[in-house]
């Protein structure tokens, strides 16, 4: 890290030990990100609850070349943030991995997803707009015309399509049905 992170304390005492403990923390996300230029950190107990006692929010901005991580952990979303260390690990987790997804954005890294299954229209039903996809092993998925990305029109029976499956009111169904394009299986 290029400059001393800057900590500030809002609505509560400075205190020495969480000032440090935070510096630590800051200077593990080099390990992340190398170029981190600007770090800010602002931790503060904005108000005590007579029933939940006294919480902390964490906020961290990082300055990076083109661009800027910003982590805010309020207290609202997690009750365990009773504890000024928890919040301020919970934040610097979340710094963590937002600073390596946005590595692996800078280096043009693409997260891939698992290739749709391959499938044919083995039902369907053009008047009402639905039809049947048959897996390549064997199930029937349910799928509506407006699940299909290419246009329900386009489908016969025994096109090839590649769909998304999710789990339906009754079962499972075809959220996103695409024709598959190039050789037939």
């Amino acid at each position: 890290m290029i400059l001393e992170p800057q900590v500030t304390f809002r609505d509560m005492e400075p205190s020495r030990a969480i000032e440090q403990a935070i510096r630590e923390k800051a200077a593990k996300l080099d390990q992340f990100h190398d170029r981190i230029t600007g770090c800010r950190v602002v931790v503060g107990s904005p108000h005590r609850h007579h029933q939940k006692g006294r919480l902390y929010n964490v906020r961290i901005d990082l300055t990076v070349p083109g661009g800027e991580v910003v982590v805010n952990r309020d207290s609202g979303r997690a009750a365990a943030h009773h504890d000024v260390h928890v919040a301020i690990r919970d934040a610097f987790d979340a710094a963590r991995r937002q600073l390596q997804e946005y590595a692996r954005r800078r280096r043009g890294e693409v997260k891939t997803h698992a290739a749709e299954p391959p499938a044919r229209v083995s039902k369907l039903f053009a008047a009402e707009r639905y039809g049947f996809i048959e897996t390549s092993d064997g199930r029937e998925i349910y799928f509506h015309g407006n699940s299909v990305v290419d246009g329900f029109d386009r489908l016969t029976l025994g096109t090839r399509v590649h769909f998304t499956e999710e789990e339906g009111r009754q079962g499972p169904q075809a959220s996103t049905v695409r024709v598959a394009h190039g050789p037939a299986a």
